[in-house]
């Protein structure tokens, strides 16, 4: 089976040399990798539509691509290799993607593009930044589990390790998402001329997490699988908007 591995920390990132090394382990995987050509942090699912696209081989079964997380998993798809790929792992992404972060996070966004594609797809992030071998570890077992049992139609895996030896990770739940609070998120300067600028960073957030949540698996030492959808149709609300006076004015 040939998986396509990618990230948004790029290509030469640890997390994606690792994973690609430990899933190399199985010669029934032709594994290859089509990642930026630099840090691709927060790009969520963006697309480049208004410049073309550098596809350049690296060294064998490496290939970088001057744009997005998305970019990447579409161009590998649709005819940037010599045979399209049957599965999409992205990751491992140096640092947690949970709760609301992941409509942000670059490393999910791939994953979602795998997804519409047709592809069973993982989005995988350490919790930290040391123990990648124990991610890649994981994120083996789990890509052979989704392609031999098949995902829920439109539906990824958003995966989070935390940042530890195999051994010590207690085991592996089935979560939802935790909700994730920001404080002074955008900070505020001068330059020497006394013209403004900003930094969009702040305080350490504060978290909100059910004992169901990522967040809370995660800080009790165990891996999180996310079920994420693609359809983001909140259906209980199309009941509450029925008495609505929707007559155009």
């Amino acid at each position: 089976m040939r998986v396509l591995l990618t990230n948004d920390d790029g290509y030469f990132a640890a997390g994606i040399s690792v994973l690609r090394r430990v899933l190399s382990r199985n010669p029934d995987l032709d594994v290859v990798v089509v990642a930026p050509d630099r840090e691709q942090s927060g790009s969520s699912h963006a697309l480049t539509l208004h410049r073309p696209l550098r596809f350049d081989e690296v060294e064998p079964g490496v290939y970088k691509v001057d744009g997005t997380p998305t970019d990447c998993v579409l161009l590998a798809t649709r005819g940037g290799l010599p045979e399209p790929p049957e599965a999409v792992v992205s990751g491992i992404n140096a640092g947690a993607n949970m709760g609301d972060d992941v409509t942000y996070s670059g490393t999910v966004a791939a994953a979602m593009e795998g997804t519409l594609l047709g592809l069973p797809s993982l989005a995988v992030s350490l919790v930290g930044g040391t123990h990648f071998e124990t991610a890649a570890e994981i994120a083996a077992k789990l890509l052979s589990e989704a392609c031999t049992k098949g995902l829920p139609r439109e539906t990824l895996l958003n995966v989070n390790v935390p940042d530890c030896s195999r051994d010590r990770l207690k085991g592996v739940r089935v979560t939802r998402q935790s909700k994730r609070t920001y404080h002074d998120e955008v900070i505020a300067k001068r330059d020497p001329r006394g013209r403004a600028y900003f930094w969009i960073a702040g305080d350490t957030p504060t978290w909100v997490a059910s004992d169901d949540s990522d967040y809370a698996a995660v800080m009790s030492g165990f891996v999180s699988v996310t079920p994420l959808h693609l359809d983001l149709t909140h259906h209980a609300a199309i009941e509450a908007l029925a008495d609505w006076n929707l007559e155009l004015p």
